[in-house]
């Protein structure tokens, strides 16, 4: 059986916003098949002027709290970007990029499902490079 990606209809670039940016990013977090025990919080970094584009950069930033340590050892960050293009018709979707704070790999939500695996592989290595030192 094939998986299916789940992905969400993003606005148009006359509807962005940057809080509107900001909830769309919640609203596909929400479709990550993530376990109940991370937590998060999403925040607007900066606004960036190109040539071609406006880009839009956000960060979601991830920790696994327990009773026993409710402030987690390590954190893992997902840095996103929405990008509207200056080219593009206003009625254009944005674009979505995502990169895991460990990766120069750029990822597309529509291309790539995100795995829990990827933040629990950030923290791990967070916590042996602590341990280390």
């Amino acid at each position: 059986t094939k998986y299916v990606i789940k992905n969400i209809p993003w606005t148009t670039a006359k509807n962005f916003t940057v809080e509107r940016g900001q909830q769309q990013i919640e609203e596909l977090i929400s479709t990550w098949d993530i376990h109940e025990s991370w937590l998060h919080h999403s925040e607007f970094l900066e606004e960036e002027e190109l040539k071609d584009s406006k880009r839009y950069h956000y960060r979601a930033c991830w920790g696994l709290p327990t009773r026993r340590k409710p402030i987690p050892r390590a954190t893992a960050s997902v840095y996103f970007v929405i990008v509207i293009s200056k080219f593009k018709p206003d009625t254009a979707p944005v674009e979505v990029f995502y990169r895991l704070e460990s990766s120069r790999l750029i990822r597309r939500p529509e291309q790539c499902q995100f795995r829990e695996k990827w933040l629990q592989d950030i923290i791990e290595n967070k916590i042996v490079c602590i341990e280390r030192l």
